[in-house]
């Protein structure tokens, strides 16, 4: 089973380097074979590289990310709301996420999946 403290350190963990613009760092947090399918809905990012291309060009945008409430674990899963902020065509914006992030016994992320719709972005 993961570790809780260690599950709550990534998802702090993956909010920073996101920040910072390192998809290296994002990467990292993943198992090898990871999932990540964001938004919910839309094709999977299998493996690593993958992942590190998805967050490559999801960075290049200047987001930011912030979280809205408290990280939840439960089992192997941590589950967190926050914001995705970012200035686009010469104005603020804001879409309202919650990530799910499923963890193996090593404490990496094995499958992420983000919960987000065009009813939760503001101001596009």
């Amino acid at each position: 089973m993961p570790n809780p403290e260690k599950m709550i350190a990534a998802v702090h963990a993956y909010i920073a380097a996101f920040d910072a613009g390192d998809p290296d760092a994002v990467a990292a947090l993943y198992a090898e074979n990871a999932t990540c399918e964001d938004p919910i809905g839309t094709p999977q990012h299998h493996g690593r590289e993958a992942i590190r291309a998805f967050y490559t060009e999801s960075m290049k945008t200047g987001a930011k990310l912030k979280l809205e409430g408290p990280i939840r674990v439960a089992g192997d899963y941590a589950v967190f709301p926050f914001s995705v902020n970012l200035h686009y065509e010469g104005s603020d914006k804001r879409i309202d996420v919650i990530d799910t992030f499923k963890f193996d016994d090593n404490d990496h992320v094995i499958e992420m999946k983000a919960y987000w719709g065009q009813i939760n972005m503001h101001g596009f």
